[in-house]
């Protein structure tokens, strides 16, 4: 069949002139071909000058299928120059065919934006190649057996989805396998190929004589304003871990290996799953989304009444940036736990989140009509001069034209049918982010239950009459939620607790009301997790953080809570009647909000359990970094600064590695240099020794005393040198020489975790010189031969003294947690790498080839999955996990976690999965 037999549309010229002169360049065409031609031309600038320039190309009738292959056939031999100029005569023939193929409806709008898809993935893939391959005959890039030099490149956005629009940039991601080169080469290697990094997108982007291929965007990488355009996937994972966001979780649903390396792109995106797919229902993606899509609106001025002149048809009001978010959203909310709606492509992924009831089927299709008539125009407003705009024309006569590629004869309909499909869809997706909740009747309830309920119209929460307005609207749904709870009379009591010490109730009823999702979390706080109500009902002034408008922000990170606790302790401790008692009860005031906060997220399913732990690491962090420097002020009162440079305090343990849960204790060590000073300076001069053993002590007080707010922590010191029979501090000259001469090996598996989170004196080197001989340690012990040995030693003794609590004990046991931790340690250690946490341990054995990826991949896997139920059951109880203590609630909270089906299924994947975990150690041990 050919092009002309399949033309269904014809756009109509606006210049006439333009179109008989691009006509009659062929002669011989079809007559449907010819006016195709001539009204492509007649419309479009851009295109009557490619038609042009590929005149004898167009006429020897190539087709649409197979263009880009045909096209950049024979390109591998070509040297980079010549690449680039073979790339750009592609670039201009596969716009003009797909252009063509478009505007006359020879193809659908998937094989419009597949094609020019295709297109950048060879395009990038060819320079990214040639560039590297420049780099290897000059020597420059290490040997190694990887395909393309262990570099690839990520499509981002629509590339990703491969939906790239006519006009479009590319968005890439540039990473390099580090573990394709010796340790020894890696930054020779990291070199080279952000050079051929560079120069590939200069082959895309620059503009020459012959034009340019792809505007190349590399600026989606992490941390873009201070990275190098190629970076390591050890280094991309660390931080998307560490630091990543809601937005780069959204992207990173369209990202797709796209050239290079592929295998190793495709086990890059393996490897960040857990970040991008959350294993429960993430409502607060839906907040980021909102809040995202108004701050796109107020940057770009695309507020205000709708109008068809002018209007931005990517980012404005009802366009297909709404259409994105709306299917964006949806899908990461649900994505964790449904595989089926890891759709890249918007299409796809409406239909997906309909066919799993996430969306009417009906709201699906439409949106698809609207996303797919929405792109068909983006590519027209493109087409008219290859430039990279969504916006429509201002001008009438810009119209005209655009309606004239879209085959319309009519501007005024054209405009009238695009203004009516943008409100349309803003109707549609607005709905989803203010939803409405419709009315349910109230649950039957028990004489108890209407004797607590009859209480509350007393209550100052209830008194004003709008709250009893709004209070009505939501106290079936809030009744019925608690009538399916595991203890509903229990919850029903201790949400009369914290309503009865409510001041007022109208902020706190129309949040609900606003987010009917957080009645749930409300009775999930009373029904699922007694210690959290408890804590809940003996801290009622955290509510105040609920009501504050910012609980459901964004995590602010481990530095910005040490500077807020900061400013909380300064402001304390100034005030009238102030001082370093009442700045101890500020920090447990402020403290406690922000582990409501987490244990709150975490119950709900806001967060998972990864993010929690380091959320509780980063509060705990955060507290003593904050509380040392006031404790060693306060000290130095009465004894003098602290003599010589100081000391830090080291986090060990889970602190360390920042894995904490609900209930945590903190390991710590302190370390100081008196610097050859004998003694402070002060009214009460204490000699260096003693100084530092007492201003320890009063750092621990700070943190454990039970004031009239409490305590933040339990804290445990046994970690030091010589444990419990040595000094509570310890000077860095003894820690070094007891490190290096007289620890055990268990002390350097403890040394892998260690971290300085808090420092108090003059030299603030310290923490580097600390850090500089934690690495020493591990690196001039690591490489004994004793380790593998003391390691097995340690877990006989330890599981002969400790045997799991039960069924659900994740932590105690050959295969589970604790077994889990000390293994990685020892990669750590024998490998002399810096990391801390259990699994940057592991991936640091993989790379010292102490473990191959498969032993990495099983005892990450199960690690996750253990560390899953026992942070979970730690927000639930402080006592030894069991279901007959847990209740319903708590139990339907450990299976969401834990994503098993039944609790009997759960114990026995966790017997099976801690017997395969522990042969796998075994086998590596002496």
């Amino acid at each position: 069949m050919t092009m002309a037999s399949r033309i269904t549309r014809i756009p109509i010229p606006v210049d006439t002139t333009r179109a008989q002169d691009a006509a009659a360049l062929f002669p011989d065409a079809d007559p449907p071909l010819r006016d195709l031609i001539a009204g492509a031309a007649g419309s479009s600038p851009y295109l009557a000058g490619l038609i042009r320039s590929e005149a004898d190309w167009l006429a020897a009738g190539p087709r649409p299928e197979g263009i880009v292959a045909a096209e950049t056939e024979g390109f591998e031999d070509l040297d980079p120059d010549a690449l680039g100029v073979g790339l750009r005569r592609a670039k201009r023939r596969v716009a003009l065919l797909v252009a063509l193929a478009d505007l006359g409806g020879i193809c659908p709008l998937e094989d419009v934006t597949g094609a020019l898809s295709d297109l950048a993935d060879r395009a990038v893939d060819l320079a990214l190649r040639a560039h590297v391959a420049t780099e290897r005959r000059r020597g420059k890039l290490p040997a190694t057996e990887a395909d393309a030099g262990g570099i690839f490149a990520l499509a981002m956005g629509k590339g990703g989805a491969r939906e790239l629009n006519y006009s479009s940039d590319i968005d890439l991601i540039v990473l390099f396998d580090e573990t394709a080169y010796a340790e020894a080469d890696q930054m020779e290697a990291r070199a080279a190929l952000i050079r051929a990094t560079r120069r590939m997108a200069a082959t895309l982007s620059d503009v020459t004589e012959h034009g340019y291929v792809f505007r190349t965007d590399l600026r989606l990488r992490p941390d873009a304003s201070v990275t190098p355009v190629c970076i390591s996937t050890a280094a991309a994972l660390a931080y998307y871990e560490a630091e990543g966001r809601t937005w780069e979780r959204a992207a990173f649903i369209k990202a797709r290996a796209a050239a290079g390396d592929i295998a190793a792109g495709q086990r890059f995106l393996r490897e960040l799953r857990p970040f991008v797919w959350r294993k429960h229902l993430d409502f607060a993606a839906i907040q980021d989304a909102h809040d995202m899509r108004l701050r796109i609106r107020d940057h770009k001025g695309l507020g205000g009444k709708l109008e068809v002149a002018g209007h931005n048809l990517k980012l404005g009001r009802g366009g297909i940036r709404e259409i994105e978010f709306f299917t964006q959203t949806r899908q990461l909310i649900a994505g964790g736990r449904d595989r089926d709606l890891r759709q890249r492509d918007t299409v796809g992924g409406l239909r997906a989140l309909a066919a799993k009831g996430w969306v009417p089927p009906e709201v699906a299709e439409e949106l698809i009509d609207h996303y797919r008539q929405h792109r068909d125009i983006e590519h027209r407003i493109q087409m008219v001069n290859d430039a990279q705009t969504h916006s429509l024309p201002k001008d009438d006569q810009g119209l005209r034209i655009i309606a004239a590629l879209s085959a319309q004869s009519d501007p005024q309909a054209f405009r009238d049918g695009l203004r009516d499909r943008l409100a349309r869809v803003h109707e549609l997706t607005e709905e989803f982010f203010a939803p409405s909740e419709p009315a349910a009747p109230a649950p039957e309830l028990s004489d108890e239950a209407r004797t607590i309920i009859d209480r509350w119209q007393g209550y100052a929460a209830l008194r004003s009459d709008r709250a009893q307005q709004i209070f009505r609207r939501i106290e079936a749904p809030l009744l019925d939620r608690m009538a399916r709870s595991g203890h509903p009379t229990e919850a029903l009591s201790r949400f009369d607790s914290f309503l009865s010490v409510l001041p007022a109730g109208v902020q706190l009823f129309s949040l609900f009301e606003a987010n009917p999702q957080l009645i749930d979390l409300i009775v999930d706080i009373c029904g699922t997790a007694p210690g959290l109500a408890t804590y809940l009902a003996r801290h009622p002034a955290v509510l105040d953080a609920v009501l504050g408008g910012s609980f459901f922000s964004a995590w602010p990170g481990e530095g910005a809570l040490r500077d807020e606790l900061s400013r909380v302790l300064a402001r304390a401790a100034d005030a009238p009647g102030g001082g370093y008692e009442r700045a101890l009860d500020a920090a447990r005031r402020w403290a406690h909000e922000w582990e409501f906060r987490i244990g709150v997220h975490h119950l709900r399913g806001l967060i998972d359990a990864d993010e929690a732990a380091v959320q509780y690491a980063d509060l705990a962090g955060a507290c003593v970094a904050a509380l040392f420097p006031v404790t060693v002020q306060d000290f130095s009162r009465r004894h003098g600064p602290p003599p010589g440079r100081g000391a830090v305090v080291v986090g060990m343990g889970s602190l360390g590695a920042r894995a904490l849960n609900a209930g945590s204790d903190l390991d710590l060590i302190v370390i100081y240099d008196a610097d050859g000073v004998e003694a402070s300076d002060g009214p009460r001069p204490l000699s260096s020794r003693p100084y530092y053993a007492r201003l320890t002590q009063a750092m621990i007080t700070a943190l454990t005393a039970p004031t009239a707010e409490g305590r933040l922590y339990e804290v445990d010191m046994r970690l030091r040198p010589s444990g419990r029979q040595g000094p509570v501090a310890t000077s860095v000259q003894s820690f070094e020489s007891y490190q290096l001469s007289e620890a055990w090996t268990w002390e350097h598996l403890a040394l892998t975790r260690a971290r300085v989170v808090a420092q108090g004196g003059a030299d603030p080197g310290l923490a580097d010189q600390v850090e500089t001989l934690r690495m020493q340690v591990l690196r001039e012990c690591g490489g004994a031969e004793r380790v593998m040995g003391d390691l097995a030693d340690m877990r006989r003794r330890l599981f002969a003294a400790k045997a799991p609590s039960g069924d659900f004990d994740a932590k105690r046991g050959a295969g589970r947690l604790q077994d889990i931790d000390l293994f990685a340690q020892s990669c750590a250690l024998r490998a002399g790498d810096p990391a801390r946490a259990t699994l940057a341990q592991l991936r640091a054995g993989r790379r010292a080839g102490l473990i191959d990826a498969d032993t990495a991949e099983a005892l990450s896997s199960g690690w996750r999955r253990l560390w899953r139920l026992h942070a979970s059951g730690r927000l639930l109880t402080d006592a030894p996990l069991a279901a007959a203590t847990i209740g319903k609630g708590g139990q339907e909270f450990l299976l969401r976690e834990t994503g098993a089906e039944t609790l009997e299924a759960l114990a026995g994947d966790m017997a099976t999965r801690a017997a395969a975990i522990a042969a796998l150690i075994e086998d590596r041990l002496p």
